[in-house]
């Protein structure tokens, strides 16, 4: 076994093989940029070696870096983790030509399979369905737009090393395989180092499956089950579950045997992840192989039992599987959510800056530590309260992990697990995460990759996460306002026959973001300060509430009715120190609670509207200004291109709104954006 091993990574994933690595006895060396100085993975690691200033391409893509650190501090293998170098063959080859371990798949098994375009090839000939393209590197645009319109649209645009939805675009037409193959080579450049692209027929409808593989040197492969990864936006996938809600055991064989058969055929060693598409009929084709250790592993942890980090290190040591096909288990349910730095309010932009708080829910499951029985709540991240979040680097900052004993059962626990889930400083999916699990259609397992598209075409909203008992909040926000008056009571001196009264009568106004105001009577009864409950009168409805969680906390647990919930309530803010957000399920109220004279009051208070912004293009999200396609006295005509801003290795085009003309360039290309930072006047 190793006695020292580097991470040639960062963040999330450097964190989980870094737990891993200690439970085996082995000592670790991280990697950092200089704009992960101060990272959560540098602190955990044994040893720390500084590759350069912060783009990747600067950093974590020096192959020449990593292997000098690795030599330097005496490691004897590097695992890669997932994007970067992962599936760089080159790289693979070399750590080996240096006399060092790869801790993964050997480079020709990368060569074979992680190259999207070769490992097509190899299973036409091992004759696996494959679904129709051109398999050959594309050089221009309008060879692009040629083999579009001959395969038919819709296509697929692909980089040939992309992954994690980097250098990837559907086109349903001309103009959309133009600009798409364009922005997939840049993306493909600047983020893998490889920008050839290829084409395939795009099928709709379909659910994207895959099956986890595991080889060793000895000519043995298992499959650990599937993975249902279909909910997805733009390519990225948003959850993950095991196993898949949809396909039958004899389905899940087929496959299974497949992929196995596909490893062999490379003498794939390590961890793996054959991706197939799935009809609704269930038949199934291959789409491509990751070699590498997949974002959502922990899921096949989960429903296994089995550390696949573990498992890398040791067969990549020479160690045979320890187990066979059918020794493989397959116990209740697993479910993912990435928690990513993004307003889902905003169109999903990226979102950086700092933590200001960051607590994730009391975790009961561990990575690379047996489970506990009955499933629980797994957090994998690689942030923490205080820290930066970087616009260089992916969005993920966390995933949240639960295992039910059914899929009812862990959508539950996802559910209060995420409500439970505290971020401030940026935002995060999470509302969103919490949207898609309350979903009828993906409880019921009715989805497939289109989802998201489908029911969220137009955007998110909160109207798209609005609470199923809109007065439960309500209901809070005056108990919260009430709990807090009688504490004010309780510590301020109070004269005989002059104190203060807990006026059981209140109005909780809550706040719309539009200016308009809606207006709830409450009668609070039965008030008891020091068992923390009340009975919270609104209307005709009674909500009991029970809670014992202490004034000034964000997460606030307790009973409505003798049903458990756990909910977020904030007194105070920037524009209303007096105002109380209550958040719960995804959804959120801001309010103030009154008494009903002072709530009469403020319906005289006028509104004041927004200034009118509709003559400024605005930075909708910090990042870098990469483009100006605009100067002073250009007219521009609706959906033009105005500028591209580079943000978490995306590129986002902005485009006009309206026809117009510029008046004034507020901002030079290269220039680092804040959020609804002016770039472009309009006369």
């Amino acid at each position: 076994m190793f006695k020292k091993i580097l991470i040639a990574n960062r963040g999330e994933i450097a964190c989980r093989v870094i737990k891993t690595a200690k439970k085996l006895g082995i000592a670790t060396v991280a990697v950092y940029s200089e704009a992960d100085r101060d990272a959560l993975h540098v602190e955990l690691a044994d040893e720390k070696v500084l590759l350069g200033p912060a783009p990747s391409r600067e950093s974590y893509l020096v192959a020449d870096k990593i292997i000098a650190a690795a030599k330097a501090t005496g490691a004897e293998a590097i695992h890669p983790g997932y994007g970067f170098l992962s599936e760089n063959e080159a790289f693979a080859k070399r750590v080996e030509d240096e006399g060092l371990v790869f801790i993964g798949p050997k480079h020709h098994s990368i060569a074979a399979m992680g190259d999207k375009i070769a490992s097509k090839k190899l299973a036409q000939e091992a004759k696996v369905n494959t679904i129709p393209g051109w398999n050959e590197a594309i050089e221009t645009p309008e060879q692009a737009v040629k083999i579009a319109k001959d395969i038919g649209y819709p296509v697929m645009i692909k980089a040939s090393a992309g992954g994690g939805g980097k250098g990837l675009r559907v086109a349903f037409n001309d103009k959309e395989a133009f600009e798409g193959f364009r922005s997939c080579r840049n993306e493909a450049r600047n983020s893998f180092g490889d920008d050839r692209v290829f084409i395939e027929k795009f099928v709709e409808s379909p659910r994207h499956i895959e099956i986890q593989v595991l080889g060793d040197a000895h000519g043995n492969v298992v499959y650990l089950h599937e993975r249902e990864c279909s909910i997805q936006r733009r390519h990225q996938k948003v959850i993950e579950e095991a196993p898949s809600p949809f396909i039958s055991d004899e389905t899940r064989q087929a496959m299974g045997a497949q992929a196995v058969a596909l490893a062999k055929a490379v003498k794939y060693q390590s961890a793996g992840t054959v991706e197939f598409v799935v009809g609704k009929d269930q038949s199934f084709y291959f789409l491509e192989m990751n070699t590498r250790l997949q974002v959502e592993h922990p899921v096949t942890e989960c429903i296994t039992g089995l550390d696949l980090v573990e498992l890398m290190i040791r067969v990549a040591a020479g160690e045979a599987l320890p187990f066979t096909q059918e020794q493989i288990p397959r116990q209740g349910w697993a479910l993912e959510c990435r928690i990513n730095a993004e307003d889902p309010f905003r169109n999903f932009l990226p979102s950086t800056g700092r933590l200001v708080t960051f607590r994730p829910p009391a975790a009961t499951m561990e990575a690379a530590q047996a489970q506990p029985e009955g499933g629980g709540v797994r957090v994998d991240t690689g942030v923490y309260e205080g820290g930066e979040i970087p616009m260089f680097y992916d969005s993920m900052i966390a995933k949240l992990i639960v295992h039910g004993r059914d899929r009812l059962d862990a959508i539950a626990k996802m559910r209060e697990a995420l409500n439970a889930f505290v971020i401030r400083g940026i935002s995060s999916n999470v509302p969103f995460q919490s949207a898609l699990l309350a979903h009828p259609k993906f409880v019921d397992g009715d989805f497939n990759t289109g989802f998201i598209a489908e029911h969220y075409g137009r955007g998110f909203s909160a109207a798209d996460v609005a609470h199923d008992d809109p007065l439960f909040l309500v209901a809070l926000a005056a108990f919260v306002r009430r709990k807090a008056r009688e504490r004010a009571m309780g510590i301020s001196g109070q004269i005989a026959g002059h104190g203060a009264t807990s006026l059981p009568d209140l109005v909780v106004v809550v706040l719309k973001p539009d200016g308009a105001h809606e207006y709830h009577a409450v009668h609070i009864d039965q008030f008891d300060a020091t068992a923390g409950k009340a009975d919270v009168v609104i209307g005709e409805r009674h909500f009991a509430i029970q809670s014992e969680s202490k004034l000034g906390e964000v997460l606030m647990l307790g009973t409505c009715n003798g049903k458990a919930f756990t909910a977020q309530v904030e007194r105070g803010g920037e524009k209303r120190p007096l105002a109380i957000r209550v958040a719960h399920n995804g959804s959120a109220i801001q309010t103030l609670v009154l008494l009903p004279r002072a709530a009469e009051l403020m319906k005289l208070m006028p509104h004041k509207a927004p200034p009118d912004l509709s003559k400024f293009l605005l930075s909708p999200m910090p990042g870098l200004l990469a483009d100006i396609s605009v100067q002073p006295g250009q007219k521009v005509l609706a959906g033009e291109k105005l500028a591209v801003i580079e943000a978490m290795k995306m590129e986002n085009i902005l485009t006009a709104t309206q026809d117009g003309t510029v008046k004034e360039v507020l901002a030079k290309k290269g220039e680092s954006l804040a959020v609804d930072q002016p770039i472009v006047s309009f006369a």
